[in-house]
């Protein structure tokens, strides 16, 4: 799965890291400071921003980008960075000043642990202070959460009108025809994937009413009926686009994938008005943003950094 890279041997981790790292650009955007930024607080600074390679990804490098910029920062873009643990490692070495990374991730991939905690704020505090020792630090979460889900067209949602996985659970069992799936490959086999959604919520969906597809199959699969029930992202454009009724995880047992800005903590000690400057952004970002932000990519094809950029003025973080 895009966010969640199986950890790689330490060739290969070096290959990508250097990969990643021997591009890179100026950002050059003719912004000045909106509701953020005033003061030009990060004048003489020279930071440089990373991000991995996928859609929200590249728009959340960019919008950190611009706020720097507006800040008086003279800013590099190294977003783009195949997998997760390139961009991650940048930070941590300090080849890189900062980037949106998600909390699930930092946890699970990073950090070595087996359990989410269900509580997204407990979840923040827990990364925030083991990551601390690897000279990284987490600015506040937003509500924007890249997790799991289960979705269905509006024509299934009202035949099966299940709302919730724990609804999904019952339909199984009442009518066990009626649950098909749609799914990727890692999610079939992945413990906080569906072996453990069926685990947590007592289903028991026979290996013949579920389909292994790519991630853009699944989607167009979902909105057609072909399967009943499809695993999505919860930020991802498409299930607005397509206008898909995604289930509720009423007993919270995805991980939380909150972003938060991720700072090298020497970056940080030298210019503390970071802070004051991502901040205000990050609080503005929910999954709506972020499934109008990404359809705007995916669906009808526009450029991620001026998408990034016309929210930043639309918002009047910048102008």
């Amino acid at each position: 799965m895009r966010r969640r890279a199986v950890l790689l041997t330490a060739a290969l981790l070096v290959a990508a890291s250097a990969c990643g790292l021997t591009s890179g650009s100026p950002m050059v955007d003719d912004v000045k400071p909106g509701s953020i930024g005033r003061g030009e607080p990060l004048e003489g600074a020279k930071l440089t921003v990373t991000s991995k390679s996928f859609t929200e990804q590249l728009i959340l490098g960019a919008i950190m980008g611009i706020a720097f910029q507006a800040a008086g920062a003279e800013v590099i873009d190294r977003t783009g960075i195949q997998g997760s643990i390139g961009s991650r490692e940048a930070v941590v070495k300090g080849e890189a000043d900062a980037g949106y990374e998600y909390t699930g991730t930092a946890w699970i991939t990073y950090l070595g642990h087996s359990e989410p905690i269900t509580d997204p704020h407990e979840q923040w505090e827990a990364v925030k202070k083991e990551d601390a020792r690897n000279g990284v630090t987490w600015l506040p979460p937003s509500r924007l959460d890249n997790t799991y889900a289960l979705a269905m067209n509006q024509a299934n949602h009202r035949r099966y009108r299940t709302d919730t996985l724990s609804d999904v659970a019952e339909l199984s069992r009442t009518d066990p025809s009626a649950v098909t799936l749609c799914v990727e490959v890692e999610f079939a086999n992945r413990a906080d994937g569906l072996r453990g959604m069926e685990k947590t919520y007592g289903m028991d969906v026979p290996s013949s009413n579920i389909t292994q597809m790519d991630t853009g199959i699944i989607y167009t699969q979902t909105a057609k009926g072909s399967c009943t029930y499809g695993e999505v992202f919860t930020t991802d454009g498409r299930i607005k686009s397509m206008n898909l009724v995604v289930m509720d995880d009423d007993k919270h047992f995805f991980p939380n994938y909150n972003a938060a800005p991720m700072i090298h903590t020497k970056t940080l000690r030298k210019w503390p008005a970071i802070p004051d400057v991502l901040n205000p952004i990050t609080e503005k970002l929910d999954n709506t943003v972020a499934q109008t932000l990404n359809a705007k990519v995916d669906v009808d094809g526009e450029d991620p950094h001026q998408v990034a950029l016309d929210w930043m003025k639309q918002e009047g973080f910048v102008k």
